[in-house]
């Protein structure tokens, strides 16, 4: 997740002070856990990576076991848990893990597409002291629904998005963008800010099967520029205003970069700060700082990864799988800097964005350390006057596995 609200302030505080803040690298104590609980879903989403659907899923982690994988993580000093899906409402126990979840001391966050929170679920959920409750909106109105595949679902999520507020529980607008929805950015943080919602997480989408071909003119990299522009703007006017808006977004880590440039444009004279702050946060943090346990409780590197197992929390904890480097991804995401290829290895921004995605890298090319196809800075921006290649360990070439589920 990059925080582009946080560098805002501390370039806004700069700005009024003549003093950038002291800037503190991303250690956490341990890993971000995000954790499928369910894999059915109300919903059939066109973009979903879990591929869920509106029926039960067999061998699915019981209350008991989920319980004592939380015990594990908690040792292992886990500080935040995201609980997610599918739909993590229709399992029976979900408020019991969040009560949990929160007894514990973790940052108990939840995943929701908001569809079945009526009034007495936002009780519920306000009553359980949930840290933050993301909802996903992809659009106004007929765009959201066609995207979820349900009539009146933007209606519903928007609902409870008002319900929870009301509840006074931090809630904030998850949106992905793709091709057919890209037109309602603008609309969805306009609505973001009449409605007085404090956050927006911005995700790229996670695709495969792209090109590298023309990549300076491709039309939707351009759209993505153009909805960071958007972002860094709002951001940078909240900011200003030391205002309470937080703007993140997910799966891309050149938005580190082209956050960079954009402070060399508009405030040069902290761009020097801002970059060693960027270092210090190192970019994508799959296998290292972020992890995913499925519905089933196997392990990932991140959401993304479903197609990698790491092994099971029902034969090993959590906190031996993690600590395990024989398995080769883990082994070439836990190194610093990555052994990457092509265009990421001769990049000039790769200790801020740690190679990006790699997921996209496998899916494409089938070998995890190959440039990332998502990367939307051309190669000037970058530093490269011609192709790139880089000498490090052996490449990893994955051979996918596939998730054991029992429809």
């Amino acid at each position: 997740m990059f925080r582009i609200s946080h560098y805002m302030h501390a370039l806004a505080e700069a700005e009024r002070t003549g003093h950038y803040p002291p800037g503190t690298g991303r250690k956490p104590p341990g890993p971000v856990v995000i954790w499928n609980l369910i894999r059915r879903c109300n919903l059939t989403c066109k973009h979903c990576y879990a591929l869920s659907a509106d029926h039960d899923y067999a061998g699915e982690l019981d209350t008991q076991e989920v319980f004592a994988v939380m015990d594990d993580l908690k040792a292992f000093c886990v500080p935040v848990l995201i609980l997610s899906g599918g739909e993590p409402l229709l399992r029976p126990d979900i408020l019991d893990i969040g009560r949990r979840a929160k007894a514990m001391r973790f940052y108990a966050g939840l995943s929701t597409n908001g569809t079945l929170i009526d009034a007495g679920w936002a009780d519920r959920i306000a009553e359980v002291g949930f840290d933050y409750v993301g909802i996903s909106l992809d659009g106004i109105g007929a765009v959201h629904d066609r995207f979820r595949r349900l009539e009146g679902a933007f209606d519903r999520s928007l609902a409870a998005v008002r319900l929870l507020r009301d509840r006074g529980v931090r809630v904030g607008l998850r949106y992905t963008m793709t091709d057919m929805n890209a037109q309602d950015l603008r609309p969805l943080l306009d609505l973001m800010r009449a409605e007085g919602i404090p956050k927006f997480y911005f995700s790229h989408l996670n695709y495969a099967g792209r090109g590298n071909i023309h990549r300076g003119r491709d039309a939707r990299f351009d759209a993505t520029r153009e909805a960071l522009d958007e972002l860094f703007e709002r951001a940078w006017d909240d900011a200003r205003r030391a205002g309470g808006e937080e703007y993140v977004t997910g799966n891309n880590d050149a938005d580190g970069p082209y956050l960079l440039m954009w402070a060399r444009r508009r405030l040069p004279q902290w761009a020097p700060q801002l970059e060693r702050q960027l270092r210090q946060w190192g970019g994508n943090a799959s296998g290292l700082n972020v992890a995913n346990i499925d519905n089933l409780g196997h392990v990932h590197p991140d959401t993304m990864w479903w197609n990698h197992d790491l092994g099971s929390v029902r034969e090993r904890p959590f906190s031996q799988i993690w600590n395990d480097s024989s398995d080769p991804l883990m082994a070439g995401l836990k190194l610093q800097p990555r052994a990457v290829k092509g265009r990421c290895a001769g990049c000039a921004y790769l200790p801020i964005c740690g190679g990006n995605t790699r997921v996209r890298a496998q899916q494409l090319t089938g070998d995890a350390w190959a440039e990332d196809p998502g990367c939307y800075l051309d190669d000037a921006e970058i530093g490269l006057s011609r192709p790139a290649t880089r000498v490090g360990i052996t490449p990893f070439r994955h051979q996918p596995r596939p998730m054991k589920v029992t429809a």
